[in-house]
């Protein structure tokens, strides 16, 4: 590698290192270090054999870009990605997918591919289109469907296709009504991909084994409000009451399952990279700041439209809005954006202005949220990209920002993309077992997502990049 490297006073160590990680996205400590410890023998193995603890996401915490942050140690604005969708330029145009082409970063198994460890990696975000590895590398949700080249190499298509037929990289909308189609195929992911690691768990020689499972987010998402009394269309005595608990023991079966395929010297880490919570509602971003004048419309569209499929009148407005798990605003800025109104000499005013007044939306009954609203340089060391001029948390994530436009409405409770029970929540969980190491408990401090690659070069004797933000924990 070049340039200087943290002294970690431990190169040269664990040279025949072997590592496992397991992935599961949007797990969060409520349910998986409390509420189902004990109906998941398997985890609860590993914590009790191991180091554990809550892990805090990045901002946002949001799966892209949140899994390239851990695995590069770097933040988002150092990486330019800033969410799912980026903007591309300062232009009007609707933003764009953050694949990997989007990934500048070297994650831990690139570094590890050129010191020559073979490496596999299986769903891990933001692994599509895939990248040249040491080793096998199977994409993740974002490869729109198995008839894209969605290996490397390419031929292990071939051979994923004779063992579990149809690989599903994700489920066809999660977003659904049709909760019996949703639970089933979420079902079909998690045992068509499990099966796939097992295969290449026994088939390939590999030092780096890692793989993350979407079906802990989709089916939070899907049926949070199923399973959580306190969520506001909770209905007591549903048919789906128990569908979160079901498929967390389904998933620790599977876990046990690989687990004793391993070595005893194998270090096993299972993370997260981000939480869950109920969703409690929604702030229709865009329709406030029509109601007060900093974004207008040529007209008034007729339904409920997405923003970017509306007349917006450029030259009038100031200020518009993405919606999603979090908000993201924009200012039309003179110079930047193509027919800017922003004076540059107001921006710091005008942004002030906005964020003091958006974290003073209250709910739809008139009581005080809490709100964050945060610039891009209280957040990130640098701002590659084009970053959003102000990241909103409504409610510290209790509620999402709908970005569409047409109801006239600031609050909503049915989500704008699709019937969603849930939100992100700051942190993720934290599992390290490592067989050669005296250390047991639960860690007494949150763990940072920016100190798990560093932890990882570390234990493979490796030197840890100085451009790597996060310490190693070992």
């Amino acid at each position: 590698m070049k340039g200087e490297a943290k002294d970690n006073g431990r190169r040269g160590m664990n040279k025949n290192c072997k590592m496992l990680v397991i992935g599961l996205d949007g797990a969060p400590p409520e349910l998986v270090f409390e509420k189902y410890r004990h109906e998941l023998p398997h985890i609860k193995r590993l914590m009790e054999n191991g180091v554990w603890g809550k892990l805090r996401s990045c901002h946002p915490p949001i799966t892209v870009p949140a899994w390239t942050a851990m695995m590069s140690s770097q933040d988002p604005g150092q990486l330019g990605c800033y969410g799912f969708r980026i903007r591309v330029d300062h232009g009007y145009e609707q933003m764009r997918i953050a694949t990997s082409r989007s990934v500048k970063a070297p994650r831990v198994w690139d570094i590890l591919s050129q010191a020559g460890k073979q490496v596999v990696v299986i769903g891990v975000p933001q692994t599509y289109p895939v990248h040249r590895v040491n080793g096998v590398m199977v994409s993740c949700f974002l490869a729109p469907s198995t008839q894209n080249p969605y290996t490397y190499p390419d031929s292990i298509r071939d051979e994923i296709a004779a063992l579990v037929g149809e690989y599903l990289p994700d489920v066809i909308n999660f977003r659904t009504d049709d909760k019996d189609r949703l639970l089933g195929q979420i079902y079909e992911m998690t045992e068509k991909r499990f099966k796939v690691v097992r295969h290449f768990f026994q088939t390939r020689p590999w030092d780096f084994f890692m793989f993350v499972e979407m079906g802990t987010d989709r089916l939070q998402h899907g049926f949070w409000k199923f399973a959580d009394p306190t969520h506001p269309k909770y209905e007591a005595g549903n048919r789906f009451e128990n569908v979160l608990r079901d498929y967390y023991r389904c998933l620790d079966g599977e876990i046990g399952a690989l687990l004793n395929l391993l070595d005893d010297d194998t270090i096993v880490f299972l993370l997260s990279d981000h939480g869950a919570k109920k969703m409690a509602g929604g702030i229709c971003l865009n329709e406030w700041l029509i109601e007060k004048g900093y974004l207008v419309l040529k007209k008034k569209p007729d339904g409920i439209k997405p923003l970017a499929q509306c007349e917006i009148d450029w030259t009038k407005t100031s200020a518009w809005a993405d919606g999603g798990y979090y908000g993201r605003l924009f200012l039309n800025v003179k110079g930047r954006e193509p027919q800017g109104m922003v004076e540059p000499n107001d921006y710091e005013n005008l942004l002030g202005e906005l964020a003091a007044q958006i974290a003073a939306i209250p709910d739809h009954q008139g009581r005080p949220l809490a709100t964050k609203t945060f610039s891009p340089a209280q957040l990130y060391r640098r701002c590659n990209g084009v970053p959003p001029d102000l990241l909103i948390y409504f409610d510290d994530l209790s509620w999402r920002s709908a970005g569409s436009v047409g109801s006239g409405e600031i609050h909503t409770f049915e989500n704008d993309t699709g019937p969603d029970d849930a939100n992100h929540s700051h942190e993720g969980i934290f599992v390290m077992c490592d067989p050669r190491r005296q250390a047991r408990g639960q860690i007494g401090r949150t763990i940072s997502l920016f100190d798990i690659a560093p932890t990882m070069l570390e234990a493979f004797g490796m030197e840890v990049p100085d451009w790597m933000i996060g310490n190693s924990l070992v």
